[in-house]
């Protein structure tokens, strides 16, 4: 079975940073767009992020635009999600996804077909 693999993921003070990895072994990451996606308790899952494959395509959740940045390293098959400025609404599983996503389709989930199992990012002082 296809697998992304997150890491990262932890405390953090508010105002601090983290990067979260997303990686494969057997996906080529840079075939497909990559979405980051995150979901806290009893809340919905929301957009964060989502690259091209071609990197030329990027958009970022309003509640996070401005603080957060998603780069893909091809050399090393993997996409960060780089973290700024974190406040403690950002606490959630936080989820990378890969698929044939399209401009019309790069922002929903339902555009992704393989998903990873998510890293926990928690905010508190």
């Amino acid at each position: 079975q296809l697998q992304l693999v997150e890491s990262g993921g932890g405390l953090v003070q508010p105002g601090g940073s983290l990067r979260l990895s997303c990686t494969s072994s057997e996906i080529p990451l840079d075939y497909y767009a990559l979405g980051w996606f995150r979901q806290a308790p009893g809340k919905e899952r929301e957009e964060v992020s989502c690259i091209s494959s071609d990197s030329t395509i990027r958009f970022y959740g309003d509640s996070v635009k401005g603080r957060f940045t998603t780069v893909r390293a091809n050399a090393d098959n993997t996409v960060y999600l780089e973290m700024n400025n974190l406040k403690p609404e950002d606490t959630a599983v936080y989820f990378c996804a890969s698929g044939p996503a399209i401009l019309s389709t790069i922002r929903r989930s339902s555009a992704y077909t393989t998903w990873g199992q998510g890293t926990q990012v928690t905010v508190s002082s």
